[in-house]
């Protein structure tokens, strides 16, 4: 671009954390059709009557996040319907917004808590029980996931699902039942999700509009924590291409603010190269453009490679049919030229993945295919070099993060010290994206995982890696950024800000690199920027923030709660038209209520064991 041309977009007096080696540093940065197109040389450029100039007043500024494993189509589907426990303090104030949320929600619609919590997050530390559950909410069907594990419902749940005593149990699920043989509410993955998924799938749906509004508000939300791209890892219940009209028609609009490279999911065992066989006729990798476009195969390949975590029960061994029917779709994905992903959770599957790969790559060589492992929270340094060798990625997310309490009573915490071995990932020279694996298991939040990265704790403040195995933070930035760009094969597009790369940044609440540790969690945006154009700001940057977007349906959560972190709102409750009471929480301590007080300073000391009641009974379950 010649100095005479005017920029689009002028951010200066910032504290810009660039990721490029050349130029770590800088103050400004100067944008045009979308692009980068210099750094600290803005005083250089001319400016035009329409270029906007924006002073950062020296706030931090880092190249935008991009999660390499997060289900955005599918969540952005669903993502007003749901009331999110993500970042609550307590289970006192998760309790009081589902009962809130009942109040509002009108009859015929359902209250669903879709994972992205953990009782460990919580000042009680621990699970809400079914009659808390019933007391907050006995009329409205209410569905809490914890997990993939096991399902909360309450009465009218139960009514709604059609759930009896007579109700057999599925294949792969069990209903609990009481000493009187009615169901209690509780639904037991064992050994797979697919009785969570099956009840979950009885409720209604949004109309498409609604939908897309939900979608909007999903990737709002998204840009709010500083996202920018995300790589979708496609899901159960994600069929092609129905199930992504949506995202379509919203990137057709121009209403898309977060980019996405999306994967395709099987989704009928046993004919699940009939599926990929199908897609490569109708699309491809690479098919779109910088906004949306196919990036490959997968999370799930076959079936039967889906090797199920859950960290309350024994390692699965997965079935003898594996190898065969793996090598047949990966045989297919290579000779087309089709990148792959896989979930990959313990090192004795990955052992048998690889052996298929090995076998694969012989005959129709990996050599320039990104393909990849999701998790691998227990691969072996042995495994680790045959995934270097055959030129494979790993996409690593804060799952322990959730579940590490899990982890360490069964396995050990020496064992836990490498779930997973990034640092040793790092140090052979394996490409590794960062990521959240949401909505169902961890929170979408990415400063969550940055947070988890660096300090080596869960949400819950149990340590769980020695310093060595810790990233610095300039390393897990690294890992969100430039990292998860090679699994979208995009490395140099974006990832840095640098003259030629996508506009795609951050203005941050807080300064990334000075906050303590712990703190890291809290950071959120004030300003987004994806090609060049501002697609969310608050703060002394409200004034360029695009048009609010109404919340549809009038009752979604979305409208009171927000997204993560977000406890009853009394103001925006106020403007919902939702009374508000004073029910105790973790906010009462401002206030002078004793009570939670109390409980809150006892709260490790009077908890009870996570494994009574719901927990003691175990489950089998897949993260997707």
């Amino acid at each position: 671009m010649s100095k005479s041309d005017f920029p689009d977009l002028i951010l200066y007096n910032g504290r810009i954390t660039t990721l490029d080696p050349k130029y770590p540093e800088a103050a400004n940065v100067a944008v045009k059709d979308g692009r980068i197109v210099g750094v600290d040389e803005a005083e250089e450029y001319e400016r035009g009557p329409d270029t906007k100039v924006i002073d950062l007043k020296g706030r931090r500024v880092i190249p935008g996040l991009n999660d390499s494993h997060l289900h955005v189509i599918r969540g952005g589907l669903n993502y007003n319907m749901e009331l999110r426990w993500d970042g609550v303090p307590s289970l006192a104030d998760a309790l009081r917004m589902l009962k809130e949320q009942a109040q509002r929600t009108p009859t015929g619609q359902w209250i669903r808590v879709v994972g992205g919590w953990t009782e460990f997050q919580f000042a009680e530390r621990r699970m809400p029980t079914l009659e808390e559950i019933n007391a907050a909410a006995p009329e409205t069907p209410v569905f809490i996931l914890h997990l993939y594990c096991r399902a909360l419902l309450n009465k009218a749940a139960l009514r709604a699902c059609g759930y009896t005593k007579d109700t057999p149990n599925p294949i792969g699920g069990e209903i609990q039942h009481d000493n009187q043989g009615n169901p209690t509410g509780l639904l037991i993955a064992r050994p797979n999700a697919t009785i969570l998924y099956a009840t979950l799938a009885k409720g209604p749906k949004l109309p498409p509009e609604h939908q897309m509004n939900s979608t909007r508000h999903f990737m709002r939300e998204l840009n709010r924590l500083g996202l920018t791209s995300v790589i979708d890892a496609g899901g159960g219940f994600q069929n092609y291409p129905e199930d992504y009209a949506v995202i379509e028609e919203l990137h057709k609009r121009d209403e898309m603010t977060l980019r996405i490279a999306y994967n395709l999911f099987t989704q009928k065992p046993k004919q699940e190269k009939e599926d990929f066989a199908r897609w490569i006729k109708m699309t491809g990798p690479g098919k779109g453009d910088d906004f949306f476009r196919c990036n490959g195969a997968g999370e799930m390949l076959v079936f039967s490679a889906a090797d199920f975590e859950d960290f309350l029960e024994p390692r699965p061994d997965l079935p003898a049919s594996l190898e065969g029917e793996l090598k047949e779709v990966v045989s297919l994905l290579a000779a087309n030229k089709w990148p792959f992903r896989l979930h990959a959770t313990y090192d004795e599957s990955i052992a048998r993945f690889l052996n298929v790969f090995e076998e694969v790559n012989r005959n129709v060589p990996f050599k320039g295919l990104n393909w990849f492992f999701d998790h691998c929270e227990t691969v072996s340094d042995k495994n680790l070099e045959r995934i270097k060798a055959l030129g494979g990625g790993i996409a690593i997310q804060h799952r322990m993060a959730y579940q590490g309490e899990y982890f360490m009573e069964r396995y050990g915490k020496k064992a836990a010290e490498r779930t997973p071995p990034v640092r040793k990932m790092l140090e052979m020279g394996i490409p590794v994206g960062a990521g959240t694996d949401a909505t169902r298991v961890a929170s979408y939040n990415p400063w969550v995982s940055l947070c988890w990265m660096v300090t080596g704790k869960t949400v819950g403040g149990v340590s769980m890696y020695p310093e060595k195995s810790r990233l610095t933070r300039e390393e897990a930035l690294r890992l969100y950024t430039q990292g998860s760009s090679w699994f979208s094969s995009e490395s140099g597009k974006k990832g840095a800000i640098a003259a030629g790369q996508l506009a795609d940044f951050a203005v941050l609440t807080d300064d990334y690199f000075s906050v303590p540790e712990e703190e890291i969690k809290g950071i959120e945006s004030a300003l987004t920027v994806v090609g060049g154009k501002i697609v969310y700001a608050r703060d002394e940057f409200a004034s360029h923030a695009p048009p609010a977007i109404p919340v549809l349906p009038e009752w979604s959560p979305v409208k009171v709660f927000g997204g993560y972190g977000a406890p009853l709102d009394i103001k925006k409750a106020a403007r919902a038209g939702v009374p508000v009471q004073h029910q105790h929480s973790a906010d009462c301590r401002q206030h002078g209520c004793a009570h939670t007080w109390h409980q809150l300073i006892n709260a490790a000391e009077t908890a009870r064991n996570r494994y009574s009641e719901f927990f003691g009974l175990g489950c089998d379950c897949f993260a997707f």
